[in-house]
C-alpha cells in the first residue's frame, strides 16, 4: 500500500516503516553534514549561519509582482517601491521582500516576508534589510500582528543570518506578534528550528506555525489580499498536483456560499438596509459595536490595536449571521467589539469607500492642503446613500475615539493605520505597501477634516 507525503515537497514511500526509516536517515545525515560543515562545532547558532537551505542555487529570476489594476496605477508613486528613489531604504524596498497586507481574519495586521524576492547576498545589504524590516514593523508593533513568511526560494546564495535576525529584534517586536506562519516549510527549515530551539523563548516558539499549502492560509487571512509571488503560486500548484486526488487540498479561495436570510457579514450595504439597519441605513453590527465602545471603550489604551479570542470572534460572527441577538455588554470585552467592527468592514463585498474612488484616493497626495476638505466632499457625493451614511457614522465615532487619545493613545494617524485598509482596497483585494500608504494618509486627512467634510 502506498503512503503519501504529509508535508509539502516530500516524496512518496512504499510503507510507513520505510517512511520512518527514511526520515530518520535523512535527519541523521543532515545533522552529520551540519557537524562536518562546521568543523565539529555543535553550536546551534553556528549551524544557522553555515546551513545550506536548499541544494538548487540556480533559481530563475522572479516574475514582476502581479499587481492589480489599481495597484499598478500606483507605480507613478515610485515604481515598484513605495518609497521615493532618494530614500535610504529605496534599494531594499524596490525588491518588495517585505509587504503589509491589511488585516488577518482576527483583526491583526499582516506583515509578509517573501524569501524568493531576496537577491544574492552580494547584491543585498542584509543588515540594511533588517533595519528596513524594523522600520516597517515600527508602524505596527504597538498593535497585535501576524507575520507570514513564504520560505520557497531561499537558497544558500541569498539566505540571511537567522541568528542575527532573531537577536536584532528585541522584545518590542516579539511581544505583540501573535503568530508566525512559515509557508511551504521544508524538512530542513523544521530541523533548523529544532536546532534553534535553545535560543528561542518558549512563548515565541508557541507562535510558530507551519502552512503546507496556500489553501491553508485562508483560515488565517484572505489570500486575495496577499500579493503572492508567481513562483510561490507555481510551487504550490506543483506540490498539490503531486498528491493523490483524494488528499489534494481545496482551492486557495473557495467560492462564496449563498447568503443566509439574516446574514450581516459579507453582504452588500444595499442589502443590509433591509436587515435590521436603522432609518439612516447604518448596519446593525456597526451600531452594536460602536454603541458598546462609546460607553465602555473610549478610554481603553490600544483600542483597535489588540486582537480578541479567536473562538469568540467566530461565535459572534455566526450569531449575527444566524439572526441571533448579540450583547456586548454581557460579554464585557472591548477588544472583541473592536475586532468585530473591523471584521465587518473588511468583509464587505465592496469597500465602504467603493472601488470607484480608489484612484482618486491613492492620488490624493496631489491635492493642495487648502482644497482638501472641498475635494473630499465632492468625492463623497459619488458614494451610494448607505455608504455615505455609514462612513459619516464611522468617522464621527472615530473622532470621539481620537478625542481621548491622551489616554487611549489612538490619534488620527494611529486610527488611520488601523482603519485605512478596512475602508478601501483594490478590485482584486490585494494590498501592498504602495497602496496602503496613500490610503492611510487619506484616512488620516478625512479624520482631521471630518467637521468640514461632514457639514451638518
Amino acid at each position: 500500500m502506498l503512503c503519501f507525503p504529509r508535508n509539502a515537497g516530500e516524496s512518496v514511500t512504499t510503507c510507513p516503516e520505510q517512511e520512518t526509516r527514511r526520515r530518520t536517515i535523512m535527519s541523521s545525515d543532515l545533522l552529520v553534514d551540519l557537524h562536518d560543515d562546521l568543523g565539529g562545532d555543535d553550536s546551534p547558532s553556528a549551524a544557522l549561519d553555515q546551513l545550506k537551505l536548499v541544494q538548487d542555487k540556480q533559481w530563475p529570476p522572479d516574475d514582476p509582482v502581479s499587481l492589480s489594476k489599481s495597484a499598478s496605477d500606483i507605480k507613478s508613486l515610485g515604481g515598484t517601491s513605495h518609497l521615493p528613489w532618494d530614500d535610504p531604504f529605496y534599494d531594499i524596498a524596490r525588491h518588495q521582500i517585505v509587504e503589509v497586507a491589511g488585516d488577518d481574519n482576527f483583526g491583526r495586521k499582516v506583515i509578509v516576508f517573501n524569501a524568493c524576492r531576496m537577491p544574492p547576498q552580494h547584491q543585498l545589504d542584509h543588515h540594511k534589510l533588517l533595519m528596513y524590516l524594523k522600520q516597517t514593523l515600527d508602524k505596527y508593533v504597538e498593535s497585535d500582528y501576524t507575520l507570514i513568511y513564504f520560505h520557497h526560494g531561499l537558497t544558500s546564495e541569498n539566505k540571511p543570518s537567522l541568528r542575527d535576525a532573531y537577536r536584532e529584534f528585541d522584545r518590542k517586536y516579539k511581544k505583540n506578534i501573535k503568530a508566525l506562519y512559515i509557508v511551504h516549510p521544508t524538512m530542513l527549515i523544521r530541523t533548523i528550528l529544532i536546532l534553534f530551539k535553545p535560543l528561542i523563548s518558549f512563548k515565541f516558539g508557541r507562535k510558530i506555525n507551519y502552512i503546507n499549502y496556500l489553501s491553508e492560509l485562508e483560515e488565517i487571512v484572505k489570500c486575495d489580499q496577499l500579493v503572492i509571488p508567481n513562483r510561490v503560486r507555481e510551487y504550490d500548484d506543483k506540490i498539490r498536483l503531486s498528491l493523490k486526488p483524494s488528499v489534494v487540498p481545496g482551492p486557495i479561495s473557495p467560492p462564496r456560499s449563498p447568503p443566509l436570510p439574516f446574514q450581516q457579514f459579507g453582504v452588500p450595504l444595499s442589502a443590509l438596509r433591509h436587515r435590521a439597519a436603522d432609518s439612516e441605513g447604518i448596519p446593525l453590527v456597526m451600531r452594536d459595536t460602536t454603541g458598546f465602545l462609546q460607553e465602555n471603550g473610549l478610554k481603553t489604551e490600544g483600542i483597535f490595536r489588540r486582537s480578541a479570542n479567536v473562538s469568540l470572534v467566530k461565535e459572534i460572527k455566526q450569531k449575527y449571521n444566524s439572526g441571533e441577538e448579540v450583547s456586548f455588554s454581557q460579554l464585557d470585552d472591548v477588544h472583541l467589539a473592536a475586532v468585530i467592527l473591523k471584521m465587518f468592514l473588511r468583509e464587505l463585498p465592496e469597500p465602504l469607500l467603493t472601488y470607484q474612488l480608489y484612484n482618486d484616493i491613492v492620488n490624493f497626495h496631489n491635492v493642495d492642503t487648502e482644497s482638501q476638505a472641498e475635494r473630499i466632499r465632492n468625492m463623497l457625493t459619488s458614494l451610494p446613500e448607505e455608504n455615505y451614511a455609514s462612513l459619516r457614522f464611522l468617522i464621527q465615532f472615530l473622532a470621539q475615539v481620537s478625542a481621548e487619545s491622551e489616554v487611549n493613545k489612538m490619534t488620527n494617524a494611529n486610527l488611520a493605520v488601523v482603519f485605512g485598509p478596512n475602508l478601501l482596497w483594490g478590485q482584486d483585494a490585494s494590498m501592498t505597501l504602495s497602496a496602503i500608504g496613500p490610503i492611510n494618509n487619506f484616512t488620516r486627512i478625512l479624520l482631521d477634516l471630518h467637521q468640514e467634510v461632514f457639514i451638518q
